[in-house]
């Protein structure tokens, strides 16, 4: 008779190290990620995250995130979004400059944005973030984003992940001088999320507009206060930027005509949801009935577009409510 448990005994063992190869090797390129920084400017680089939700494909790499440059150190706008792309943008960063990070500006408290924050904290860096954010770390929705992303991004991200808090909260908008440049920090929430914090960098004209903007892709949208974003994309064009950093997708360097995908979208949810919880029509009929041919092919249509919708229903039926 054949010697069924050793030949089992021998197949779990060859399984066993088959798996750890395959974990070293996926640990290994998880942090073999390279960034290519983009210069923007004479002081101001950034990087540019892929179309479409986060993925293992992607490696959690869809936002964007910047640095800026000055003679008294460096300045960096949102850290992206696992901890091994904050340390491959920190590695990015000293391909740049070996001035130490002065500060980290994070545009707002979604976990593609902040995730990278540990490899800064360890340099010293200050982090500052608007005092909104605490509606997001206090809360049950921080920890349900994190399981979220451990299970769609466990060779990244996983139960030593830390969600770290900035150690100082901006009451609204403000400015500083660092290096001889002027950096004006202008709080436009709550729009997209309730910290939304733009960055605008004088001496250059460079504006970081946080997730105001998406470029390339369908916006997230969920339960945030569109109206309110409608407006706060108008009060960042008045800054006339020569280039405009978004949230997501390529920098532009025509802020008008690049913002306009953002905008026609909010619009258009806007006007389908409201005309449905007026005509009091139920949801899921509301959505069929919608033509979405103009957005279903764009990157996160599938991932986002259901729960824009029904976020922007369930906020026109409270609108409606305050008439």
């Amino acid at each position: 008779m054949p010697a069924w448990p050793d030949c089992g005994a021998r197949i779990a063992r060859a399984l066993l190290i088959c798996a750890c190869a395959l974990l070293t090797y996926n640990a290994t390129a998880a942090e073999s990620l390279s960034l290519k920084p983009i210069r923007l400017s004479e002081h101001i680089w950034y990087v540019q995250g892929q179309a479409g939700p986060a993925s293992a494909a992607n490696q959690g790499f869809i936002s964007n995130a910047g640095f800026v440059v000055t003679p008294e150190g460096v300045v960096v706008i949102d850290a992206l979004g696992t901890p091994a792309l904050g340390r491959a943008l920190l590695a990015a960063i000293r391909r740049v400059s070996d001035k130490p990070i002065r500060r980290v500006i994070v545009t707002h408290y979604h976990s593609d944005h902040f995730y990278g924050l540990p490899a800064f904290k360890a340099t010293g860096a200050d982090i500052w973030a608007h005092r909104n954010a605490r509606e997001y770390l206090d809360g049950s929705i921080a920890q349900a984003r994190l399981a979220q992303r451990q299970r769609e991004l466990a060779l990244w991200v996983n139960e030593r992940t830390q969600l770290v808090r900035p150690n100082r909260w901006l009451e609204g908008s403000l400015s500083f001088v660092l290096g001889g440049l002027h950096f004006d920090l202008i709080y436009v929430g709550p729009a997209h999320a309730p910290d939304d914090l733009a960055v605008m960098v004088r001496e250059d004209a460079v504006l970081f507009s946080g997730d105001i903007v998406f470029s390339g892709r369908i916006p997230f949208v969920g339960d945030a206060d569109s109206r309110r974003w409608l407006a706060a994309m108008d009060e960042l064009l008045q800054l006339n930027p020569k280039v405009l950093v978004p949230g997501h997708g390529a920098a532009s360097r025509d802020a008008a005509a690049d913002l306009v995908l953002t905008r026609d979208y909010l619009r258009y949810l806007r006007a389908a949801m409201g005309k449905a919880a007026e005509e009091l029509l139920p949801f899921d009929e509301a959505y069929q009935q919608t033509d979405w041919s103009k957005y279903k092919h764009m990157p996160a249509f599938e991932a986002s577009n259901r729960i824009n919708a029904y976020g922007t229903y369930l906020l026109l039926e409270r609108e409606s409510l305050q008439r």
